[in-house]
Protein backbone atom coordinates (compact mmCIF):
# COMPACT_ATOMS: atom_id res chain seq x y z
CA UNK A 1 0.00 0.00 0.00
CA UNK A 2 1.11 3.65 -0.80
CA UNK A 3 2.19 5.56 1.88
CA UNK A 4 1.02 8.66 0.04
CA UNK A 5 -2.15 9.99 1.68
CA UNK A 6 -2.94 12.68 -0.90
CA UNK A 7 -1.65 13.68 -4.48
CA UNK A 8 -2.13 16.71 -6.24
CA UNK A 9 -0.72 16.98 -10.08
CA UNK A 10 -1.34 19.84 -12.26
CA UNK A 11 -4.61 21.05 -10.55
CA UNK A 12 -5.72 24.41 -11.28
CA UNK A 13 -9.33 26.24 -10.64
CA UNK A 14 -10.69 29.83 -11.35
CA UNK A 15 -13.70 31.67 -10.23
CA UNK A 16 -15.47 33.72 -12.71
CA UNK A 17 -12.53 33.75 -15.20
CA UNK A 18 -9.99 34.63 -12.09
CA UNK A 19 -7.46 32.03 -11.31
CA UNK A 20 -6.98 31.21 -7.57
CA UNK A 21 -4.83 27.78 -7.86
CA UNK A 22 -2.39 27.36 -10.56
CA UNK A 23 -0.65 24.43 -11.70
CA UNK A 24 -0.39 23.35 -8.09
CA UNK A 25 1.33 19.66 -7.87
CA UNK A 26 2.37 17.92 -4.29
CA UNK A 27 1.91 15.09 -2.33
CA UNK A 28 1.24 14.77 1.80
CA UNK A 29 2.89 11.45 2.90
CA UNK A 30 1.76 9.59 5.53
CA UNK A 31 2.97 10.36 9.18
CA UNK A 32 4.17 13.61 7.95
CA UNK A 33 3.45 17.19 9.79
CA UNK A 34 2.93 19.13 6.71
CA UNK A 35 2.41 22.83 6.41
CA UNK A 36 0.70 24.76 3.44
CA UNK A 37 1.33 28.08 3.57
CA UNK A 38 1.21 31.44 1.87
CA UNK A 39 -0.49 34.59 2.08
CA UNK A 40 -4.28 35.49 2.62
CA UNK A 41 -5.85 34.85 -0.79
CA UNK A 42 -2.77 32.50 -1.88
CA UNK A 43 -5.23 29.88 -2.63
CA UNK A 44 -4.66 27.54 0.38
CA UNK A 45 -8.52 26.94 1.43
CA UNK A 46 -10.06 26.58 -2.59
CA UNK A 47 -7.00 23.76 -2.88
CA UNK A 48 -7.78 21.90 0.45
CA UNK A 49 -11.52 22.00 -0.78
CA UNK A 50 -10.78 20.26 -3.98
CA UNK A 51 -8.18 18.43 -1.91
CA UNK A 52 -11.70 16.65 -0.28
CA UNK A 53 -13.35 16.83 -3.04
CA UNK A 54 -16.00 19.82 -1.90
CA UNK A 55 -14.80 21.51 -5.35
CA UNK A 56 -14.04 20.31 -8.67
CA UNK A 57 -11.11 21.08 -10.28
CA UNK A 58 -11.23 22.73 -13.64
CA UNK A 59 -7.87 20.55 -14.75
CA UNK A 60 -5.47 18.33 -12.83
CA UNK A 61 -5.41 15.36 -10.70
CA UNK A 62 -6.22 14.69 -7.03
CA UNK A 63 -5.83 11.29 -5.11
CA UNK A 64 -6.79 11.00 -1.49
CA UNK A 65 -5.95 7.61 -0.34
CA UNK A 66 -5.37 6.71 -4.09
CA UNK A 67 -8.86 7.45 -5.21
CA UNK A 68 -10.53 10.30 -6.20
CA UNK A 69 -11.93 12.21 -3.52
CA UNK A 70 -15.67 11.71 -2.05
CA UNK A 71 -17.67 10.30 0.91
CA UNK A 72 -16.05 6.98 0.77
CA UNK A 73 -12.70 8.28 2.28
CA UNK A 74 -14.23 10.90 4.63
CA UNK A 75 -14.68 8.61 8.23
CA UNK A 76 -10.64 8.80 8.00
CA UNK A 77 -11.01 12.05 7.38
CA UNK A 78 -10.55 15.31 10.03
CA UNK A 79 -11.26 18.43 8.59
CA UNK A 80 -11.58 21.89 10.64
CA UNK A 81 -12.38 24.52 7.96
CA UNK A 82 -11.48 28.13 7.81
CA UNK A 83 -14.86 29.22 8.47
CA UNK A 84 -15.81 28.26 11.76
CA UNK A 85 -19.45 26.99 12.41
CA UNK A 86 -20.81 24.47 15.54
CA UNK A 87 -24.34 24.33 16.64
CA UNK A 88 -24.45 27.19 19.05
CA UNK A 89 -27.31 26.22 21.30
CA UNK A 90 -26.38 22.10 21.76
CA UNK A 91 -24.35 22.30 24.80
CA UNK A 92 -20.55 21.37 24.20
CA UNK A 93 -20.63 17.57 24.92
CA UNK A 94 -23.68 17.39 22.39
CA UNK A 95 -21.61 18.60 19.67
CA UNK A 96 -18.66 16.42 19.82
CA UNK A 97 -20.70 13.33 20.57
CA UNK A 98 -23.08 14.74 17.30
CA UNK A 99 -19.93 14.69 14.76
CA UNK A 100 -18.41 11.43 16.18
CA UNK A 101 -21.83 9.90 15.55
CA UNK A 102 -21.66 11.05 12.29
CA UNK A 103 -17.79 9.33 11.76
CA UNK A 104 -19.41 6.28 12.55
CA UNK A 105 -18.17 5.75 16.24
CA UNK A 106 -21.41 4.48 18.92
CA UNK A 107 -23.04 6.52 21.64
CA UNK A 108 -21.41 5.27 24.12
CA UNK A 109 -17.45 5.79 23.08
CA UNK A 110 -18.32 9.07 21.29
CA UNK A 111 -19.39 10.40 25.45
CA UNK A 112 -16.21 8.63 27.03
CA UNK A 113 -14.18 10.54 24.30
CA UNK A 114 -15.95 13.89 24.56
CA UNK A 115 -15.63 13.88 27.57
CA UNK A 116 -12.09 13.16 28.38
CA UNK A 117 -11.15 15.51 25.25
CA UNK A 118 -13.09 18.15 26.53
CA UNK A 119 -10.48 18.07 30.26
CA UNK A 120 -7.38 16.92 28.10
CA UNK A 121 -8.00 20.60 26.18
CA UNK A 122 -8.83 22.45 29.57
CA UNK A 123 -12.54 22.77 28.90
CA UNK A 124 -13.61 20.43 31.72
CA UNK A 125 -15.48 23.46 33.42
CA UNK A 126 -17.10 24.06 29.89
CA UNK A 127 -18.61 20.65 29.97
CA UNK A 128 -22.57 21.11 30.75
CA UNK A 129 -22.38 24.62 28.82
CA UNK A 130 -24.47 25.80 26.00
CA UNK A 131 -21.50 26.64 23.04
CA UNK A 132 -23.02 30.43 22.74
CA UNK A 133 -22.09 30.75 26.42
CA UNK A 134 -18.03 30.18 25.31
CA UNK A 135 -16.00 32.47 24.84
CA UNK A 136 -14.52 32.65 21.24
CA UNK A 137 -11.41 30.45 22.05
CA UNK A 138 -12.85 27.94 24.26
CA UNK A 139 -15.65 27.59 21.14
CA UNK A 140 -13.07 27.02 18.66
CA UNK A 141 -11.84 24.23 20.97
CA UNK A 142 -14.62 22.32 20.85
CA UNK A 143 -14.44 22.47 17.17
CA UNK A 144 -10.92 21.33 16.94
CA UNK A 145 -11.96 18.36 19.53
CA UNK A 146 -14.82 17.63 17.19
CA UNK A 147 -12.35 17.25 14.13
CA UNK A 148 -10.43 14.59 15.95
CA UNK A 149 -13.17 13.00 18.03
CA UNK A 150 -13.27 9.99 15.61
CA UNK A 151 -9.25 9.06 15.53
CA UNK A 152 -9.41 9.83 11.70
CA UNK A 153 -5.86 8.95 9.67
CA UNK A 154 -5.56 12.09 8.12
CA UNK A 155 -5.91 15.85 9.65
CA UNK A 156 -6.76 18.39 7.90
CA UNK A 157 -6.79 22.12 9.57
CA UNK A 158 -7.45 25.05 7.69
CA UNK A 159 -5.74 28.29 9.18
CA UNK A 160 -6.13 26.27 12.92
CA UNK A 161 -4.04 29.21 15.00
CA UNK A 162 -6.27 31.76 13.99
CA UNK A 163 -8.61 33.27 17.02
CA UNK A 164 -7.06 31.40 19.46
CA UNK A 165 -4.53 33.44 22.06
CA UNK A 166 -0.76 32.50 22.67
CA UNK A 167 -1.43 30.23 25.35
CA UNK A 168 -4.27 28.41 22.97
CA UNK A 169 -2.07 28.23 19.84
CA UNK A 170 1.17 26.38 21.90
CA UNK A 171 -1.84 24.34 23.23
CA UNK A 172 -2.80 23.23 19.77
CA UNK A 173 0.89 22.77 18.65
CA UNK A 174 1.18 20.29 21.18
CA UNK A 175 -1.92 18.77 20.27
CA UNK A 176 -0.52 18.60 16.57
CA UNK A 177 2.52 16.73 17.51
CA UNK A 178 0.37 14.79 19.66
CA UNK A 179 -1.49 13.47 16.48
CA UNK A 180 1.82 13.04 14.48
CA UNK A 181 3.38 10.92 17.48
CA UNK A 182 0.45 9.02 17.55
CA UNK A 183 0.70 8.17 13.58
CA UNK A 184 -1.49 10.17 11.51
CA UNK A 185 -1.29 12.42 9.60
CA UNK A 186 -1.14 16.43 9.19
CA UNK A 187 -1.80 18.64 6.98
CA UNK A 188 -2.40 22.31 7.75
CA UNK A 189 -2.57 25.54 6.07
CA UNK A 190 -1.45 28.92 7.46
CA UNK A 191 -0.03 32.31 6.67
CA UNK A 192 2.42 32.73 9.87
CA UNK A 193 4.97 31.22 9.51
CA UNK A 194 6.58 30.46 13.22
CA UNK A 195 4.16 27.58 13.52
CA UNK A 196 5.24 26.28 10.50
CA UNK A 197 9.17 26.56 11.24
CA UNK A 198 8.16 24.74 14.94
CA UNK A 199 6.04 21.97 13.85
CA UNK A 200 6.61 20.92 9.99
CA UNK A 201 8.55 17.66 8.44
CA UNK A 202 7.34 19.38 5.31
CA UNK A 203 6.24 22.95 3.58
CA UNK A 204 4.73 23.95 0.71
CA UNK A 205 4.95 27.88 -0.36
CA UNK A 206 2.51 29.05 -2.28
CA UNK A 207 1.78 33.05 -3.57
CA UNK A 208 -1.32 33.77 -5.94
CA UNK A 209 -2.11 30.32 -6.42
CA UNK A 210 1.18 29.13 -7.71
CA UNK A 211 3.95 26.97 -5.64
CA UNK A 212 6.63 28.30 -4.81
CA UNK A 213 8.60 25.67 -2.88
CA UNK A 214 8.10 22.11 -1.48
CA UNK A 215 10.34 21.01 0.73
CA UNK A 216 11.91 20.57 4.31
CA UNK A 217 11.79 23.74 6.62
CA UNK A 218 16.06 22.93 6.50
CA UNK A 219 15.59 23.23 2.64
CA UNK A 220 13.40 26.74 2.69
CA UNK A 221 16.40 28.24 5.12
CA UNK A 222 19.04 27.54 3.54
CA UNK A 223 17.28 29.22 -0.02
CA UNK A 224 18.19 32.46 2.45
CA UNK A 225 21.27 34.58 1.91
CA UNK A 226 23.23 34.21 5.56
CA UNK A 227 23.44 37.40 6.99
CA UNK A 228 25.43 39.22 9.66
CA UNK A 229 24.69 43.02 10.61
CA UNK A 230 27.71 45.38 11.82
CA UNK A 231 27.56 48.52 13.64
CA UNK A 232 31.01 50.37 13.00
CA UNK A 233 32.63 53.87 14.21
CA UNK A 234 31.61 56.14 11.51
CA UNK A 235 35.10 56.20 9.99
CA UNK A 236 35.31 53.00 8.52
CA UNK A 237 33.25 52.17 4.94
CA UNK A 238 32.91 48.59 4.74
CA UNK A 239 32.23 48.03 1.53
CA UNK A 240 35.89 48.02 0.97
CA UNK A 241 36.71 45.79 3.39
CA UNK A 242 33.95 43.20 2.80
CA UNK A 243 33.56 43.21 -0.44
CA UNK A 244 34.78 40.05 -1.09
CA UNK A 245 32.57 38.44 1.14
CA UNK A 246 29.44 39.27 -0.14
CA UNK A 247 26.80 41.97 -1.18
CA UNK A 248 27.18 44.61 1.40
CA UNK A 249 25.55 47.67 2.41
CA UNK A 250 25.04 50.44 4.32
CA UNK A 251 21.30 50.88 6.84
CA UNK A 252 19.65 52.99 8.69
CA UNK A 253 22.32 54.70 10.89
CA UNK A 254 21.90 53.29 14.87
CA UNK A 255 23.37 55.09 17.68
CA UNK A 256 25.78 58.26 17.67
CA UNK A 257 28.84 58.28 15.74
CA UNK A 258 28.38 54.52 14.26
CA UNK A 259 27.34 53.51 11.11
CA UNK A 260 24.74 50.17 10.42
CA UNK A 261 25.63 48.00 8.08
CA UNK A 262 24.05 44.62 6.48
CA UNK A 263 26.38 41.99 4.72
CA UNK A 264 24.81 39.19 2.80
CA UNK A 265 27.31 36.54 2.85
CA UNK A 266 28.69 34.97 -0.18
CA UNK A 267 28.62 30.74 -0.70
CA UNK A 268 31.84 30.30 0.23
CA UNK A 269 31.94 32.43 2.87
CA UNK A 270 31.18 32.87 6.61
CA UNK A 271 30.37 35.25 9.64
CA UNK A 272 34.19 34.64 10.84
CA UNK A 273 35.62 35.73 7.42
CA UNK A 274 34.02 38.92 8.21
CA UNK A 275 34.69 39.47 11.86
CA UNK A 276 38.57 38.54 10.98
CA UNK A 277 38.68 41.12 8.26
CA UNK A 278 37.09 43.77 9.97
CA UNK A 279 39.74 42.94 12.94
CA UNK A 280 42.04 43.29 10.51
CA UNK A 281 41.75 46.65 9.00
CA UNK A 282 41.16 47.92 12.83
CA UNK A 283 37.48 48.37 12.27
CA UNK A 284 36.07 49.87 15.91
CA UNK A 285 32.79 47.00 16.53
CA UNK A 286 29.76 48.17 18.92
CA UNK A 287 27.79 45.52 17.16
CA UNK A 288 28.12 41.70 15.05
CA UNK A 289 25.53 39.58 14.71
CA UNK A 290 25.53 36.65 12.48
CA UNK A 291 21.60 37.33 11.47
CA UNK A 292 19.20 33.61 12.40
CA UNK A 293 17.15 33.34 8.83
CA UNK A 294 13.44 32.39 9.82
CA UNK A 295 10.61 30.67 7.64
CA UNK A 296 9.03 34.28 7.03
CA UNK A 297 12.86 35.35 5.84
CA UNK A 298 12.71 32.38 3.35
CA UNK A 299 8.78 32.75 2.02
CA UNK A 300 9.69 36.55 1.36
CA UNK A 301 12.93 35.32 -0.29
CA UNK A 302 11.34 32.51 -2.50
CA UNK A 303 8.50 34.27 -3.92
CA UNK A 304 11.21 37.65 -4.63
CA UNK A 305 13.14 34.95 -6.58
CA UNK A 306 9.50 33.51 -8.19
CA UNK A 307 8.52 36.78 -9.21
CA UNK A 308 11.83 38.03 -10.68
CA UNK A 309 11.83 34.90 -12.43
CA UNK A 310 8.43 35.05 -13.95
CA UNK A 311 9.36 38.88 -15.01
CA UNK A 312 12.61 37.64 -16.96
CA UNK A 313 10.78 34.91 -19.23
CA UNK A 314 8.31 37.59 -20.02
Amino acid sequence: MSDTILSLDGVSKSFGGKPAVRDVSFTVEKGQITGFLGPNGAGKTTTLRMSLGILTPDAGRIRLFGKKPGTLAMDKVGFLPEERGIYKKMKTEEVIIFFARLKGVDAIEARKRALRMLEEFGLALAIGMKVKELSKGMAQKVQIISTLVHEPEFIILDEPFSGLDPVNQKTLEHMVRAQAEAGRTVLFSTHVMEHAERLCDKIVLVTQGRKVFDGSVTDALSRVPRRVIIDAHADHDLVSILSGLGQVQENEKSLEGNRCWQIDLAPDADAQDVLKACVEASVKLARFEPVKAHLHDAFVHLVESNSHAKKETI
